[in-house]
Formats: C-alpha cells, structure tokens, sequence
C-alpha cells in the first residue's frame, strides 16, 4: 500500500490558505497534510495549530524550487502531492491517486484536468482548457503511458500538466525532484526531464482541483515581467528549431489573456 502526502507550499498570509487546507483535511480518502513555507509567520503558525498541521520552514530566501524541493522532501512517504496554497482539490482527488496506484504500481505521476476560479466563478471550459485536454490525449493510452514518445508526446507543443494536480512517487523519482534552470517554467521543463525517465503518466480527466487566478499570483507577476514568456521560447527551443519554437509561442501566449 503506497501511503500519501498532501504537502502545502506556503508563501507569506494568502487568503485563500485555509480553502485549501480544509479541502484536503476533507478528502474521502485521508492522507497526511503538512504546511512549508520560507517565509514563516503568526498567521501560518496559528493555520498549522488550528488544523493539527506538521509545520516546516525553510531557511533562506524565498524560491519557487528551493520552496517544492523543500516540501517535497519533507513529505514521509512514498506518493507527495505538492498543493499550492491557492487552490482547493475536489474531496475524491486522493481516492482517484489511490486507484492509480493501484492498477498501476509503476506510475511516476499522476495528473488531472482543472476547473478555473477567476472573480469568483468556476470556469470547467474555454479555449485554455480545451487546449490543454486536447494536448493530453497521449497519456489516455495508459496502457503505452510508460513509454518515453508517448511521455514526450504531451509536451512538444506546451505544457498542458497542471503543476498543483500533480502526484509524485517519490521511491521512483528520488530526490530532489525539480533541478531545473528556470523560475517559471521550471514545471514544464522537470516533467519533459522526467519524461525520459521509467515511470508511467497517468492523467484522470476529471476536474479533480479548482486552480483560482488572481492578482497575486505568481503566473500573473512572471506574465508581467516577462519572464514567463522568455523562459517559455526557451523551451520551445530545446524542442524546435527557432522559427517553428517562435512560431508555436506566438499562439501558446494567447493562454495568458485567462490572467487578465
């Protein structure tokens, strides 16, 4: 029996903490739930005493990767969902990542499609989502789901992987599980790395979490400073030749209007 972690990054006071931990401490199937930060504070101890939460912080400045090694690694078990402090997961998420394991013990990740919350409405479809559902067709065929074209296959055109629905099995994939040069899209390029690695992507279309947009958020920022679309091309690059890498990018950002 593979046991589970839920392992919250949290960064400053988000008003939005407490949806999220009172969605995972209501799951169908319970799992641990711990709370990692690098930025501690009152208001995330009080959160952590409140809900019986294993409280972890980090030393040193604030990184999106130092943060997910971080939570990751203080995960004591063999399967760490990475939850983002944002988002709230549907009450079964935990039973369909038991399932996956299940009938197929030799899953790296596992995956599911998203509802979005944006000004206070749940959006299940668009042109974003659409795209997205469209681009993980390969990992349906989970039977050939082991295999590194197939694996590949889902991230040659972008990245349509929702990095807080993700689960990791962290006896396969060992430690540290991000080592990428990127702070945005650092996600995209561990998964295409992990890609080339045993294990076997299993994605659940089911909107099994609620990724909410707003102000704050850290894509919003890296949309703002250009980053994110920098270190996009950059990975469109390692796929394409320049023109076509330029090309496919100037059709990815129309996904970024979702965060106006």
């Amino acid at each position: 029996m593979f046991t589970h972690t839920y392992a919250i990054c949290a960064y400053k006071d988000s008003p939005y903490l407490e949806h999220c931990i009172r969605s995972l401490k209501r799951q169908s199937i319970p799992a641990a739930v711990i709370l990692c930060t690098s930025t501690p504070s009152l208001f995330l101890e009080k959160m952590a005493g409140k809900y019986k939460l294993p409280y972890y912080v980090r030393e040193g400045e604030s990184d999106i990767q130092a943060d997910w090694n971080f939570a990751y690694k203080m995960a004591d078990s063999d399967l760490v969902t990475i939850a983002h402090q944002d988002d709230i997961y549907h009450r079964d998420y935990g039973k369909y990542v038991r399932q996956c394991w299940k009938q197929y013990p030799d899953t790296s990740v596992f995956t599911t499609d998203c509802a979005l919350w944006k000004d206070g409405r749940i959006r299940r479809h668009g042109m974003v989502l659409e795209i997205k559902r469209l681009l993980r067709i390969p990992l349906r065929l989970r039977l050939l789901a082991n295999q590194r074209i197939v694996k590949k296959a889902v991230f040659v055109w972008g990245n349509p992987v929702i990095c807080p629905s993700c689960t990791y099995n962290k006896k396969t994939l060992g430690y540290p599980l991000f080592h990428s040069s990127f702070k945005f899209a650092l996600d995209w390029d561990t998964m295409w790395q992990l890609a080339s690695q045993p294990g076997r992507f299993v994605c659940e279309e089911k909107s099994l979490i609620c990724y909410r947009i707003h102000k704050e958020a850290t894509t919003k920022a890296c949309i703002k400073d250009q980053r994110r679309p920098r270190e996009e091309l950059a990975m469109y690059q390692r796929i394409w030749p320049l023109p076509m890498a330029k090309l496919w990018m100037h059709f990815y950002k129309k996904a970024y209007d979702s965060y106006d």
